[in-house]
């Protein structure tokens, strides 16, 4: 078992603590492999009939660990990639009900440990009031990967569009209106949730749907979602496949004299900040994982396109300018949307 990852069985609970606290739980190799042997040990046992992950105070997990990435060699990271994808389709299948706290900061790898949990198996999604949420993989050069591109695509209109393309944030009750949420429950109330949930596994009574029961008897209401705001505008300003249309609608909308003009001068900021080449990558996947059927096969789409990008200089370049020397001035290549060759971003994909 890692370092960072604690486990306990409490009643008929399994519990999965992530500790990595001064790097928001960021999930290094380690993590990732004991996350997969523990979820595979408790699959099989009969004791544990339900299984919480869950994190600290600031957040369950703010995603995978790019530093360790940016230090290392491609080949390192897509050995990293492809164990941690690995995990993501087994928490998509999980044969037990898989209930994420996604309390606080859930971006990048720390949604694919939580938004794919099936509702086949009784599984239930948590959010709480201090949740955020983001895939902000087009800040460091790279695309949304764990096969988060088909909840994206999946999501009310282009709403999930909007958010990989800016590498925006939302909240609980946004996560919720996405589909990446079922309930919401005071911060709070966590550690009485987990109790009632290892109390309801231990008893008799249980059953798949016990979960649902329980999550609800601790669930308030959400708040309206932010994100619901902006439909009227973004299903049409980021409809379509093409990167550049997208830049030249928001830069229409954002001259106008419209309601939300502001709006879109926002998102179109954030587009011409975050990293073109990604932005192209990004949208092209999203509009590829609904074709493909499954969420393995859009895991599969993520590592050959993981294995392309890592090799370009964009990638580190974009972790060096967040993360390293945090200068917030990355030198990206090409440096415009436009200048995006579709050729490329055909090869990404392997093709």
């Amino acid at each position: 078992m890692s370092e960072h990852l604690r486990s306990e069985v409490h009643g008929g609970l399994g519990v999965l603590t992530l500790d990595r606290p001064k790097a928001l739980n960021s999930l290094d190799h380690g993590m990732v492999l004991g996350l997969e042997r523990q979820l595979r040990e408790w699959a099989d046992a009969p004791e544990v009939r339900a299984v919480v992950v869950r994190g600290g105070p600031r957040g369950l997990c703010a995603g995978g660990d790019v530093r360790s990435l940016y230090a290392g060699s491609d080949d390192d990271a897509v050995r990293f990639w492809a164990d941690e994808y690995r995990l993501n389709a087994l928490i998509g299948a999980y044969p037990k009900p898989y209930i994420p706290l996604m309390d606080g900061i859930t971006m990048g790898g720390g949604l694919g440990i939580s938004a794919h949990a099936p509702r086949a198996s009784g599984s239930v999604r948590v959010v709480t009031d201090r949740t955020v949420v983001s895939m902000p993989e087009t800040r460091i050069g790279f695309t949304p990967d764990v096969g988060m591109s088909l909840l994206l695509a999946n999501a009310p209109g282009e709403l999930g569009t909007h958010l990989c393309l800016t590498s925006g944030q939302a909240g609980g009750a946004d996560a919720i209106l996405l589909g990446w949420a079922d309930a919401m429950v005071p911060a709070e109330q966590l550690d009485a949730l987990v109790e009632g949930l290892a109390d309801a596994a231990a008893a008799a009574s249980w059953s798949p749907g016990t979960a649902h029961d329980v999550v609800a008897s601790f669930a308030v209401e959400p708040p309206p979602a932010p994100l619901a705001e902006i439909r009227g505008w973004a299903d049409d300003a980021y409809a379509g496949d093409s990167a550049t249309v997208v830049a030249g609608r928001l830069e229409e909308l954002a001259a106008s004299t419209g309601p939300h003009a502001p709006a879109a001068a926002a998102a179109l900021g954030e587009l011409r900040s975050v990293c073109p080449f990604s932005v192209a990558v990004t949208l092209a996947a999203l509009r590829r994982a609904p074709k493909l059927g499954s969420l393995e096969a859009v895991l599969a789409q993520d590592l050959a396109l993981g294995t392309a990008m890592v090799a370009r200089d964009d990638f580190r370049e974009g972790i060096r300018a967040l993360l390293i020397d945090k200068d917030g001035a990355p030198a990206w290549n090409p440096a415009s949307i436009e200048d995006v060759d579709p050729g490329e971003v055909v090869k990404a994909f392997g093709a």
